[in-house]
């Protein structure tokens, strides 16, 4: 098997969890395309190297959420989406649907490291070793951040404050 086998493998076997990520660290389809896409160039330029360590996918997530972060700072600008007034309706814990779509809009309001390590904790159900691995930063520093996005979180979003609280306690009991 050649290099560009190798390389169209792994794209096979991780570019939908990779596509996951960008999507929750971008709010947007097209950007997570377009981030998924130049991190993958960077991971083919390093695949003589990559492809002999044990796990090319850490090396591709960290890419991915480093380039996310990158962007951020270049793009000063925000992606908020903004209502002029709220749901008519509260919403039920049964629907997932609308909780998945003002979580949505609750962490595109997060700056994008305390993003990063939301969508690398909760999401992903990364241990906070290997988020602050991926974002290499220390520990507490993901421990600070994760607190900082969540206290966030449960002022944009008040009526999600049970399920961030259900998050947080899934993470703990994982002992993770």
């Amino acid at each position: 098997m050649d290099g560009n086998d190798s390389f169209r493998e792994f794209v096979a076997g991780h570019q939908q969890a990779l596509m996951r990520t960008a999507y929750l660290l971008t709010g947007d389809a097209h950007l997570a395309e377009d981030l998924l896409q130049s991190v993958l160039l960077k991971v083919l330029r390093r695949w003589s190297r990559l492809s002999r360590v044990r796990h090319p996918e850490a090396y591709a997530r960290k890419a991915l959420v480093n380039q996310y972060i990158s962007w951020r700072r270049m793009r000063r600008t925000t992606a908020e989406l903004s209502s002029a007034a709220p749901p008519e309706r509260p919403y039920s814990s049964e629907d997932s649907t609308l909780v998945r779509v003002v979580m949505r809009q609750a962490l595109l309001k997060l700056p994008p490291r305390q993003r990063a390590v939301i969508v690398l904790r909760y999401y992903e159900d990364r241990t906070e070793r290997e988020t602050a691995e991926l974002l290499n930063c220390s520990i507490g520093t993901v421990k600070s951040q994760a607190h900082y996005a969540l206290a966030r979180l449960r002022e944009l979003a008040p009526d999600l404050a049970p399920k961030l609280t259900e998050l947080e306690s899934d993470v703990r009991e994982g002992q993770r």
